[in-house]
């Protein structure tokens, strides 16, 4: 059996992200694939618990480290549970935020050093890497003007700052730049202009997979 295809949509808050995860399946499916959807920190129970913790459990703040350690342990239990086997049995995974996110808010955000991150974080996703990276990018004042349309309460990342947001908005942008998987899209626009982007860079990074039609 051929394995599957693992992509992920990073940026950081206010990007777009969920709407573009589900609308990004919704087309693969279209296309006859195969799709499993998921996100972190979060999917499966233990991840669920971590997630709860992290956003909202401690809006004092956790320590940088401790910070680290449980979103790795989260990610763990996606990777062995979720992604592995989805991708072992041919589904095209697509993921809201994966291990970018920890280099771009505990690495950038917070200070942790990003060679660090990156021995852990290969240690518990056994070397996992996607086969492409959507990093969506925005300015961070409409990231935030977007959020606070939204009728719901905001997340301890949320409340940090956009000192510590442009932080992370700036690693979002080195990353993708730095790393041939990965392909830096703007979420300026309506819905639909950035589907659209996310549309052509997925076609471009799977050549032949879906057809003349579709490119």
């Amino acid at each position: 059996m051929t394995r599957g295809r693992f992509i992920v949509v990073e940026g950081a808050e206010g990007v777009g992200k969920t709407t573009q995860v589900r609308r990004l399946a919704a087309y693969l499916e279209e296309a006859d694939l195969s799709v499993v959807v998921g996100r972190e920190p979060g999917q499966t129970s233990v991840g669920e618990g971590i997630r709860e913790l992290l956003l909202h459990g401690s809006r004092s703040g956790l320590p940088p480290r401790t910070e680290l350690h449980l979103i790795l342990a989260a990610r763990a239990a996606y990777v062995a549970e979720i992604v592995e086997p989805a991708l072992a049995s041919g589904k095209w995974v697509v993921s809201d935020r994966f291990d970018l996110s920890t280099f771009a808010y505990q690495g950038y955000g917070t200070g942790i050093d990003g060679e660090r991150i990156a021995s852990m974080n290969h240690d518990v996703t056994s070397g996992l890497m996607p086969d492409l990276y959507v990093v969506l990018d925005l300015d961070v004042e409409e990231g935030m003007a977007r959020r606070a349309g939204e009728d719901r309460d905001w997340d301890r990342f949320e409340t940090a700052g956009f000192a510590f947001l442009r932080r992370v908005r700036r690693g979002y942008v080195e990353l993708a730049e730095s790393r041939e998987n990965a392909v830096l899209v703007s979420a300026e626009g309506t819905p639909g202009e950035v589907e659209t982007r996310i549309r052509d860079a997925v076609v471009r990074a799977f050549p032949g997979t879906f057809g003349d039609a579709n490119a």
